[in-house]
């Protein structure tokens, strides 16, 4: 197949779907959990669980950098526009999460501090260059997918002598955070749908640590529904057949070693920070990157002395015990209610990728598999 298309093709689905059935075995139950909120939204936008057996359920995971990012990030961005005279340049979902008090960088520009929606990093290198005269920020954050451009920016900025320009990097990594959710919780879980965005810059390798250290299966899967119903196919098998490997389901963009130029900007400008604090779940060994000492002038944390402080979550919000795969969307007291998409408790909710945002959007498909296969698959 090449085609998008192809990859919603009802009939295909179908047919994936009752080879799924078949190789379900009686009494055994599956517990596989999708990493990227892509794979979450793709599930709930088609519907894919009421093609599945009653066997399998599907856990959210962390899914989505801006769900995971602790208000205490937030609370140290904000902090920086209203206290130094900078221009915070960032994506557009940052901008609505959150922080203490319910404050969000959306209240600090109304407030009158220079925050900015850009659609990449390049804006904001962009917009240094257009006015020398003006410091700008970029509030650099993302999986693996979205670190390379801040890597080159970095290096654009260091090579053209750009001092009014520096990034605060909330870069995470995505293999570190499967082995705390594994160690926290491995009973909890039987496999992962692996983020394909993420692994066509890292590989496939870096999680054959992850699967050989718990015995849990590996799935690298795209975005489209024949991608994930694929993968949860080859996971059911490998369950059924008591093996742990990384398989590549989305081989059209996935290799082995992934983008090695990629991994080599990263490797000249940034460098693992020896933990990171994940909403929901806690500090994180090894599990972000920070800019390198090379790069201290276009480091916003150093340039600005900025400090992060620990702030707990919304007792009414239940986005950590989500984002751990504890509880569904519909588990929280406040989804749907209190918290809606205009007026998000948690991240969750903000995020297009969260898994919130995804139930409220797509709602609750039914888990009983249709009486008859359909020809095409609804794009909502």
């Amino acid at each position: 197949m090449k085609y998008v298309d192809d990859f919603r093709r009802g009939d295909v689905a179908w047919a994936l779907a009752q080879s799924i059935h078949a190789e379900i075995q009686p009494g055994r139950r599956y517990r596989l959990m999708e990493f990227c909120g892509g794979h979450t939204h793709a599930i709930a936008r088609y519907g894919l669980t009421s093609l599945l057996p009653d066997s399998i359920e599907l856990i959210h995971g962390p899914g989505c950098p801006v769900c995971v990012l602790p208000i205490g990030r937030i609370d140290s961005a904000i902090a920086l526009v209203k206290e130094h005279a900078v221009t915070l340049c960032t994506y557009g979902d940052v901008l609505r999460v959150p922080a203490s008090g319910g404050v969000s960088l959306f209240h600090a520009r109304a407030e009158g501090a220079d925050v900015r929606m850009v659609y990449s990093v390049t804006d904001a290198l962009e917009l240094a260059r257009r006015e020398p005269e003006r410091e700008v920020a970029f509030f650099g954050l993302g999986f693996e997918t979205t670190t390379p451009p801040t890597a080159v920016a970095l290096l654009a900025a260091r090579d053209e002598g750009l001092r009014n320009f520096s990034v605060y990097c909330n870069h995470v990594l995505t293999p570190p955070a499967m082995n705390h959710l594994l160690q926290d919780g491995v009973d909890l879980l039987d496999g992962f749908i692996g983020p394909s965005h993420v692994s066509t810059v890292i590989g496939a390798a870096p999680y054959r640590a992850v699967a050989a250290r718990y015995r849990k299966p590996i799935v690298i899967a795209g975005f489209e529904p024949i991608d994930v119903l694929q993968a949860v196919y080859m996971l059911v098998r490998q369950i059924n057949e008591g093996r742990a490997e990384v398989q590549n389901q989305f081989t059209r963009a996935v290799t082995e070693q992934g983008n090695l130029r990629a991994q080599d900007y990263m490797a000249q400008t940034l460098q693992r920070r020896d933990s990171f604090e994940w909403r929901g779940l806690g500090s994180v060994p090894s599990s972000a990157l920070a800019i390198r000492p090379e790069f201290a002038d276009w480091d916003a944390e150093r340039r600005y002395d900025m400090h992060t402080s620990a702030v707990a979550d919304s007792a009414a919000c239940a986005c950590g015990d989500i984002l751990r795969g504890l509880k569904k969307p519909s588990d929280c007291k406040v989804f749907g209610t209190a918290c809606t998409p205009t007026t998000p408790i948690g991240a969750c909710m903000v995020s297009s990728e969260g898994a919130c945002a995804a139930y409220h959007q797509y709602g609750r498909f039914l888990r009983k598999m249709p009486s008859k296969p359909v020809t095409a698959m609804e794009t909502a």
